[in-house]
């Protein structure tokens, strides 16, 4: 991850914007600078498969008896009986056993694992910055959540970029529509297409560094809206 930080010094293409306020009074906004005009590019370009025969017997080669002439009596008047046996017949049944096979094992199913959305990779960034500062982590806050989305799909479908809205709506007071009390600052940019770049720019830039390096900052909310790739990152006390 440190190196992660080291590459976001590198520079980014893209608009960005700042704006703070003090714990105790929000201070006002200042002036547009040539960091948040549309279309700008202030700050440096960057990245972001067989069986044998069986023999018949030999014939046998016993002498064979010639028979005799001697007439024999006639055979006494007798009844022969012809007796016929039977040998009984015993079959063995051989029993097989076959042993029970073991269970095939289960296959095996990887599940990649899912990308990290945008906003959580800014949270992480933002938060290895504070640690190498020496500030504590900043803790995700949903109604912070809401206020730097709801200003990053305003700014996209209503084709402006500032941190003021065309009614002149500012952070603060979005802020605190969504439910937090307590507003700190806010950082907005414009056509980075990834967290690294849009960290790279922030941290290239003085007022956006001041901000994400505040140690008194406590919460976080990160918005963003593809059409045009605008960011919001709101920051509470």
């Amino acid at each position: 991850m440190i190196g992660g930080l080291v590459g976001l010094l590198l520079g980014a293409a893209g608009a960005t914007g700042v704006a703070f306020a003090s714990p105790d009074q929000l201070a006002p906004f200042i002036g547009e600078s040539a960091a948040q005009s549309r279309g700008s590019d202030n700050v440096g370009v960057g990245g972001v498969g067989g069986v044998g025969g069986v023999g018949q017997p030999v014939p046998g080669t016993e002498p064979q008896l010639l028979p005799t002439t001697t007439e024999a009596p006639p055979p006494p008047d007798t009844t022969t009986e012809a007796t016929t046996t039977t040998n009984p017949t015993t079959t063995t049944t051989e029993t097989t056993t076959t042993p029970p096979s073991e269970p095939a094992p289960a296959p095996t199913t990887t599940t990649a694992p899912a990308e990290v959305p945008q906003v959580q990779q800014v949270v992480a960034l933002v938060n290895e910055a504070r640690d190498l500062a020496g500030c504590k982590p900043l803790e995700v806050d949903e109604r912070v959540v809401k206020a730097a989305q709801g200003h990053s799909t305003d700014m996209a479908a209503r084709d402006y970029f500032s941190h003021t809205t065309p009614e002149g709506v500012d952070f603060a007071q979005r802020m605190r529509t969504a439910g937090y009390p307590s507003p700190g600052g806010e950082n907005i940019a414009m056509g980075q297409r990834s967290a690294d770049q849009v960290m790279r720019a922030w941290m290239n830039s003085d007022g956006h560094r001041r901000n994400i390096l505040n140690c008194g900052f406590t919460t976080i909310g990160v918005g963003l809206d593809t059409r045009g790739w605008y960011w919001t990152q709101n920051f509470g006390w």
